[in-house]
């Protein structure tokens, strides 16, 4: 092994410590909030896509926990922020965590994910840029990655809190 790839090697293993400890931290975040707001959940912790992935997840059907999603994914939107300041408290970095609560995240990226291939076959048959309605930063990236897969290119437009993903014909 040559002295470059043992440093990639390294720094690949430094990445994921430092994620894991991210996900960590943000879980004890949040059954310290779970606990205050006597909500039943448990914490899952991953690393996807090179980010911190936490969710809460319920046994019963999660019923309790759709209080933390919110209106459209409002309340946990804010929750996600909250969790990033606690992380970057303790680590001083600013984190990228990604946070589900209920699996909203999760359908919420399935449905996005579709709505993005649809208007992509819409630009390629049509030959016309296809504009969809203003979205969170969260769907923008997922509807992009999906126009993307179908090979084609988008671009977002708009200032917050009106920014909107446009999809470009080939």
């Amino acid at each position: 092994m040559t002295e470059g790839t043992t440093s990639a090697a390294t720094e690949g293993g430094d990445t994921l410590t430092r994620l894991e400890q991210e996900g960590e931290i943000a879980a004890d975040y949040l059954e310290g909030l779970l606990d205050i707001a006597d909500l039943d959940g448990d914490i899952d912790m991953d690393v996807e896509a090179d980010r911190a992935a936490v969710s809460i997840v319920s046994d019963t059907g999660g019923r309790d926990l759709q209080k933390l999603v919110g209106r459209d994914g409002e309340v946990l939107e804010a929750l996600q922020e909250l969790t990033r300041l606690a992380v970057h408290r303790e680590t001083g970095d600013r984190s990228r965590l990604m946070l589900d609560v209920a699996g909203y995240r999760a359908k919420k990226r399935a449905e996005l994910s579709e709505l993005g291939a649809k208007a992509a076959a819409e630009a390629k048959s049509s030959g016309e840029p296809v504009k969809l309605k203003p979205m969170t930063p969260f769907e923008r990236k997922v509807v992009h990655d999906a126009v993307k897969a179908a090979g084609l290119r988008s671009e977002s437009e708009g200032e917050e809190p009106q920014r909107f993903v446009v999809v470009l014909p080939a």
